[in-house]
């Protein structure tokens, strides 16, 4: 859960408003604060609120903030930031494409931000993006606000659907190359956990695959200590509906984590570090800012710790028997005015 605060703000009902104006010729900054575990809050400084707001399932805010530049926070936990987006948004879109023969039609689940169709679109191969989000107003938002991704809202190879990702994928005949998780995490009173679970990764999304199809997902927090929360489970539920299921990490500095993703097909991966670097001077349009063949070698060689830990793993993830990261599904905006 996230607050914006300062020693040099006080809290009148629901709103932050600033009292004084320097201290000893200095003005104080405004914080931004995210609860990661109960005892554990993670913060940095604001230069301002660019905008806040809340939809039909969730709160929203654009922050500028002084080491990540523009935050993009959804129901109190950092979606990406500025600076360092593309660490997560390559990770999660390019290992999928690249072990694909030749990805042509792709669904994303999710992904209103508009970062993940970016990427997609960066493929030379790819021919039709459906995005499909359940949330207009953060698609509004983040198209008036999210700049750089104004040229994949307007590339004419991107599809907008605002409905639920698993109805609209139950509702849809055709089948894609490659389905893509650009979820929220599985926040406890969150609107996303039930797209994380067996049956649905049985019954909706591999149905909807083509042969040779790919299925790849985001799966939260995968640090040495934070990876049991719902890595761990979300990889070992895949495996009971895939063959082949490959997780893999990377460190995104403003998630104060270690972040992972569970890549997984009926179809073995068989490239190895020089085959996706072909691969990528082939197929991708401009240079990759993070990812290479080599850093998904390092990315899926995972620790001694958190291969053992996957490895040992039963849970199975169900609508009954669901695990959330730490945090709520909603958190109160928050206002800052001058005074």
């Amino acid at each position: 859960m996230a607050d914006v605060s300062s020693a040099n703000l006080v809290n009148n009902g629901n709103e932050l408003i600033e009292k004084g104006h320097t201290l000893n010729g200095y003005r104080k900054s405004c914080w931004y604060e995210e609860e990661i575990e109960e005892n554990l809050r993670w913060s940095f400084a604001l230069n301002s609120i660019l905008h806040t707001g809340a939809s039909q399932y969730q709160d929203i805010a654009l922050l500028d903030t002084k080491p990540f530049g523009k935050a993009l926070v959804i129901d109190g936990k950092l979606q990406s930031a500025e600076t360092d987006e593309f660490i997560y948004h390559e990770c999660l879109v390019h290992p999928s494409l690249l072990h694909h023969p030749n990805p042509k039609t792709i669904f994303i689940m999710g992904g209103g931000e508009g970062s993940t169709a970016r990427e997609l679109l960066r493929h030379k191969t790819v021919e039709k993006v459906v995005m499909c989000d359940i949330d207009e107003e953060v698609v509004d938002f983040c198209k008036s606000y999210l700049i750089v991704n104004k040229e994949a809202f307007s590339d004419p190879r991107l599809e907008l659907i605002i409905n639920d990702a698993r109805a609209e994928l139950e509702n849809r005949t055709e089948q894609y190359d490659v389905i893509v998780g650009d979820l929220a995490d599985p926040i406890e009173g969150g609107p996303c956990y039930k797209l994380y679970t067996k049956s649905f990764y049985e019954y909706t999304v591999k149905p909807r695959l083509k042969q040779d199809g790919i299925f790849i997902t985001q799966a939260g927090p995968a640090g040495i200590f934070s990876h049991t929360e719902v890595f761990s489970c979300i990889y070992n539920t895949l495996k009971q509906v895939f063959k082949y299921v490959v997780p893999y990490s990377a460190h995104i500095p403003s998630f104060a984590d270690t972040w992972g993703w569970v890549m997984a097909s009926d179809t073995p991966f068989v490239l190895n570090a020089d085959d996706l670097d072909q691969r990528i001077k082939q197929r991708i349009k401009e240079e990759n800012k993070y990812f290479d063949g080599k850093t998904f070698s390092s990315a899926s060689t995972l620790s001694k710790a958190v291969r053992k830990s996957l490895d040992n793993e039963t849970h199975v993830y169900t609508e009954g028997t669901a695990r959330f990261i730490y945090g709520y599904g909603a958190a109160a905006a928050c206002k800052l005015n001058q005074v």
